[in-house]
């Protein structure tokens, strides 16, 4: 389904705001929030994973697509993010990797479904 020439900036501030949430949150969840810069350096893997990803599946063509645009910024964004970590000083656990990959899911995935269906209900509407 092809979309209606839109801004790409809302959807990379939404997929930016996904990340920086599940580090802000999960660093809270843990007592380790205590700086910004520990907040900073739990989410910068995901984030440098996010722009490849971004890059990767040409995300600006169809930034709002659940698929394939959504699954590839995503998958990239938990795979390359896990990857990175121990280059970012991050270490790795498989029960990390589960609440990472649904927690981004979850988001990433959610907003673009969102606007996928208020966009199909403004075109019924009109």
């Amino acid at each position: 389904m092809n979309q209606p020439l839109r801004p790409v900036w809302p959807a990379v501030v939404c997929d930016v705001v996904c990340v920086a949430v599940f580090a802000l949150v999960g660093t809270l969840n843990h007592g380790s929030a205590t700086s910004v810069g520990h907040v900073a350096g739990v989410g910068l893997p995901f984030l440098v994973a996010l722009a490849v990803g971004w890059l990767a599946a040409r995300a600006w063509r169809a930034p709002a697509q659940v698929w394939p645009t959504g699954l590839a910024v995503w998958v990239a964004t938990v795979v390359g993010g896990l990857l990175l970590r121990p280059v970012f000083g991050g270490g790795f656990a498989v029960s990390f990797g589960i609440v990472t990959a649904v927690f981004l899911a979850v988001t990433m995935l959610g907003w673009r479904a969102m606007d996928t269906v208020a966009r199909r209900r403004a075109a019924a509407r009109s």
